[in-house]
């Protein structure tokens, strides 16, 4: 016999701890991983390419059992070879909840997702970085099926410019680099891309950013957001209401923050919705 079976018969003779019987009758909320860094291919509308999520992975823990099985969360990610979208995020959480014997389960991630932009007159390309998380909570319900709420987060950095500034200013006015942060609930069958998120908010700025910029393009750039000058108020509400039109989108948090350049400190705007 060889190694590779005699370790397998030695697991499996012995007592498994995790799934015995827990004399407290205390239900935990929330058993799993967290901070578990691994490997992944992001699909984009331009193919894909490589990242590393961070991870969190847990389940709900019955009050009459003593505990999970961590290394499954971890088999999990190992089995995972398609590339991510919103379809195998909820595919992924759907294979969590039989495999970890649970009713309800989470999976969250984070990661970076690039771009390649092209600048906007001298179509020099170049890549853009976005923060992005996705959340699947699933519960297992009575028909045997596996109810998914996803729910998708992005941090997109834009150019905002005050429009006081302008109104007040004989030549001039200033800006700063904000941070838009949009975080949406969608229905499970709904297919949305991080750039369909990013998108919302870059068109909703004063000016989108690029990574890389020419002189020309510099100039471009200074003058359109000279021609659309916003509040860090404009700046919540005009993007709330572009996500708002979007059928695929159930609820809808947006934040935006401008790290103003005549301050040391922030202008910061919240905007909650559910339709």
């Amino acid at each position: 016999m060889n190694d590779i079976n005699t370790a397998f018969l030695q697991t499996h003779a012995m007592p498994d701890v995790q799934s015995s019987h827990d004399e407290r009758a205390l239900p935990i909320e929330q058993v799993g991983i967290r901070g578990l860094r691994h490997p992944l291919m992001i699909r984009t509308k331009a193919g894909t390419f490589p990242a590393v999520g961070n991870f969190e992975m847990d389940v709900a823990l019955p009050a009459n059992v003593k505990g999970t099985h961590m290394s499954r969360f971890v088999a999990l990610l190992q089995k995972q070879t398609e590339a991510i979208d919103s379809e195998v995020v909820v595919k992924m959480v759907r294979e969590m909840l039989p495999l970890l014997n649970a009713t309800e389960g989470r999976i969250q991630f984070s990661y970076t997702h690039f771009v390649k932009k092209a600048a906007p007159v001298s179509s020099v390309e170049s890549l853009m970085d976005y923060e992005v998380t996705w959340i699947a909570k699933g519960k297992l319900l009575a028909t045997g099926n596996v109810d998914v709420e996803l729910n998708l987060r992005a941090l997109v950095p834009v150019m905002s410019l005050c429009p006081c500034s302008k109104e007040i200013s004989e030549y001039g006015a200033h800006n700063q680099r904000s941070h838009v942060t949009m975080s949406v609930a969608l229905d499970s069958q709904t297919k949305m891309t991080v750039e369909d998120l990013v998108q919302a908010a870059e068109s909703q700025a004063s000016s989108e950013l690029w990574g890389m910029l020419k002189r020309p393009d510099e100039k471009w750039v200074t003058e359109r957001a000279y021609d659309n000058p916003k509040f860090v108020e404009d700046l919540v509400r005009d993007v709330a209401g572009q996500l708002k039109k979007d059928e695929r989108i159930l609820s809808l948090v947006v934040e935006a923050e401008n790290f103003e350049s005549i301050h040391n400190h922030s202008a910061y705007a919240k905007i909650s919705l559910s339709k």
